[in-house]
């Protein structure tokens, strides 16, 4: 087990993750006219991610590991676009009502993206099933840890946080700046670091055994790095975060993330 063999999955890890969150960033602030274009562009490297997911099933090496780590990132940069683009998001598109609390404010709130939710739903089964029983798993659990902290994140935003980083919505998901609230903590926050340092130990205890395969290392190890980041993005929703230093490359102008919708 050499530096390299533990630093390179991680590093790669981080750098996938920076550069896929800015390259979605940037492509939905482009004029709303390429989001077909951007789209169909996606939907095609989704679809030969999941072919090589299909091919990499079987196999227990190195390449195989960061080949299915990076599909299942292309497969969620799917469904990020499709979201942000706004062609998978929720029947509902309009403000939350002043004054609206309680259950209504969750249904409400669950109403703007829970065909979004059920894509993912159906997306994160498919992958189980796809891997089902196959040696080289880390795809789905890829994707499952994912999805675990993206609605952990989303929950804290619901429940209220201080940085919600509204700057960052494209003009017609605006709205939803009006589900989120404002508060300096709320209870789960604790239990989600929690949540999240926990399935950081386990991942790297396994990553980490003695005697563990290369495989193992770098699959387990690419799982975790992920893992940490997700925990760090929690951390920012209560500190500042610099999300100028890190995608300020990614950000259109001020005028053109603020144009009306043609």
């Amino acid at each position: 087990m050499t530096f390299a063999a533990i630093a390179s999955p991680l590093l790669f890890a981080a750098f996938v993750w920076w550069f896929s969150t800015g390259a979605i960033l940037w492509l939905d602030r482009r004029p709303r006219e390429t989001f077909g274009w951007s789209f169909a562009a996606t939907t095609i490297i989704a679809i030969g991610a999941l072919i090589a997911l299909f091919v990499t099933a079987a196999q227990e090496t190195i390449a195989s590991a960061y080949i299915s780590f990076a599909a299942a990132i292309a497969i969620w940069g799917w469904h990020e676009m499709s979201f942000l683009m706004g062609f998978i998001t929720g029947p509902r598109r309009q403000p939350l009502p002043a004054g609206t609390t309680g259950w209504r404010r969750f249904s409400l709130a669950t109403a703007t993206i829970i065909h979004h939710e059920i894509a993912l739903a159906l997306t994160a089964a498919a992958l189980v099933a796809l891997s089902w029983g196959q040696p080289n798993q880390i795809g789905a659990i890829t994707f499952l840890v994912l999805w675990a902290l993206r609605l952990s994140a989303k929950f804290n935003l619901f429940l209220g946080a201080p940085y919600r980083a509204e700057e960052m919505l494209p003009p017609h998901l605006t709205h939803l700046k009006s589900y989120f609230r404002n508060r300096r903590m709320n209870a789960l926050f604790p239990l989600s670091l929690a949540g999240g340092a926990a399935l950081a130990w386990t991942l790297g205890t396994i990553a980490y055994a003695p005697d563990v395969s290369a495989f193992t290392l770098t699959g387990f190890s690419l799982v975790l790095s992920l893992t940490v980041l997700g925990v760090i993005e929690h951390v920012f929703l209560f500190i500042p975060p610099p999300n100028a230093l890190l995608w300020g490359w990614a950000e259109s102008k001020p005028e053109e993330r603020n144009a009306p919708l043609g």
